[in-house]
């Protein structure tokens, strides 16, 4: 399975987002450390999730990280998170 399918798998079945946003940004880290020509090494992810809600941000990226511990140790390299409840407003420029 990609690595993108399997982010998005295990983060509807952990999290039910409401919105669950992931982008594979590796193109534009072609040549930086941890780069694969294959690609699906850097990721930013959007996820808005009742889960979320009450905890603030470095409990809801620890639970993030808990739920792609493996991938981030041998098929992710860099990830970028921005997890929210709903109805909280998106962060700033």
């Amino acid at each position: 399975m990609r690595v993108r399918e399997e982010i998005e798998r295990r983060l509807r079945a952990a999290l039910h987002p409401e919105r669950l946003e992931i982008v594979d940004e590796s193109a534009r880290h072609a040549g930086h450390a941890g780069a694969r020509p294959e690609g699906e090494t850097h990721f930013k992810i959007v996820v808005v999730s009742p889960a979320f809600s009450g905890l603030g941000r470095l409990e809801r990226q620890r639970r993030v990280h808990a739920l792609l511990a493996d991938l981030l140790r041998a098929r992710i390299h860099a990830l970028q998170i921005v997890a929210r409840a709903p109805g909280e407003p998106a962060p700033g420029p």
